[in-house]
């Protein structure tokens, strides 16, 4: 069963944390799938939006496997291990800890059931990757610092307050009201919605991990491209190379 999936319809793809019975904790697996879809995503001609849910009512995700930390969560975040350039609704219910926040951060909306709870206790636990550090470019500094430094946890009420999220809704409308955002988005002009999601990427800082990050994913996108592999074939077999761009 896929730990992450992919459905499509009306120029709207709904990616899934497909890991209930496990809080979706983010495992390597759901970071590996989770960078497919994104991909999946960023090269479809028809998928306008995507709405980034997950299964079940108790979490989002609770974060990381602390157990077996995938260090490599950078290439499960859009926009760090995968350009996308389309707009993406982050929806939330239940928990939301460490991981899951910087996917909703990273999320141009967010549509919050209201029994969400965003926490990220990774200064309790002695582990950061330091992507989180550009929330502090998302909302107010110090609400950042104090959830970020103290540990504590944020409601879904007090995220709306200070700009993470968009809409707070009873649990059991937030699917409904996320498809119902992502279809005003859909109906949009995309070259325009592009141009404005690139230009405010522009505007807000990023972290130290988070360019290193991206950086890191650009470098893997050339040495995995067929030119690459044309170029090295080229060389050992001393012919001039043919590019083709891809």
């Amino acid at each position: 069963m896929s730990l992450v999936t992919y459905q499509s319809r009306d120029g709207i793809a709904e990616i899934t944390l497909n890991r209930a019975e496990k809080y979706n904790v983010i495992n390597h697996e759901i970071v590996e799938e989770l960078h497919q879809a994104w991909v999946r995503f960023a090269n479809s001609p028809e998928d306008r939006v995507a709405i980034l849910a997950a299964a079940g009512e108790k979490a989002f995700t609770a974060g990381a496997n602390l157990r077996d930390i995938p260090h490599d969560l950078w290439r499960a975040i859009p926009g760090v291990g995968v350009q996308v350039n389309k707009p993406i609704i982050a929806v939330t219910t239940g928990l939301v800890i460490g991981g899951g926040l910087v996917l909703v951060q990273m999320a141009d909306l967010a549509v919050a059931a209201d029994n969400t709870v965003f926490s990220y206790p990774e200064a309790k636990v002695g582990f950061s990757g330091g992507l989180i550090s550009s929330l502090a470019a998302r909302i107010p500094h110090k609400v950042a610092m104090e959830l970020l430094l103290v540990g504590g946890n944020l409601s879904a009420q007090r995220a709306y307050e200070v700009g993470l999220v968009n809409r707070v809704v009873p649990l059991g409308q937030q699917l409904e009201t996320a498809r119902e955002l992502a279809a005003q988005l859909a109906a949009n002009a995309p070259l325009v919605l592009s141009l404005l999601k690139d230009f405010v990427g522009q505007v807000l800082p990023k972290g130290p991990t988070e360019q290193a990050a991206i950086a890191r994913a650009r470098v893997l996108e050339i040495n995995a491209s067929a030119d690459f592999h044309e170029g090295i074939s080229a060389f050992t077999e001393k012919r001039t190379p043919t590019f083709s761009g891809h």
